[in-house]
């Protein structure tokens, strides 16, 4: 039986100045450490700390621009387009248009702040 989801979690977010994250399906909001789907509310000028992931992750843009780093380079992500970053890749995202940005982000497994393995700041 299809089970309904009535509202997100709102979880603490990295990164200055502060995104909202409403979690949707996840280790808060669910018990599910299976994924994790969240909804991303980023201010202009948000930069979060970069991080090398112990999980898998999947971000489409609804609105603005994501600026994903990477050892390589960058990757701008506008609305309409999505951006995988595999587990064990090192990035740091931010938002530097006036804008910011909203989007949503899917992780395999479910995010945690231990897995994340964020940089000392």
């Amino acid at each position: 039986m299809p089970t309904l989801i009535p509202r997100p979690s709102r979880v603490e977010a990295a990164g200055t100045p502060p995104k909202l994250i409403d979690e949707y399906v996840g280790r808060v909001n669910t018990g599910d450490s299976r994924l994790s789907v969240a909804h991303m509310r980023s201010p202009s000028g948000w930069v979060e700390p970069g991080q090398t992931p112990a999980f898998d992750e999947y971000t489409l843009v609804l609105r603005g621009l994501l600026c994903v780093e990477h050892r390589d380079g960058r990757l701008d992500v506008r609305a309409g387009q999505a951006v995988q970053v595999a587990s064990g890749e090192w990035v740091r995202y931010s938002t530097p248009e006036a804008e910011g940005a909203e989007y949503i982000a899917v992780c395999l497994p479910a995010f945690t702040l231990e897995a994340a393995n964020r940089d000392p700041e």
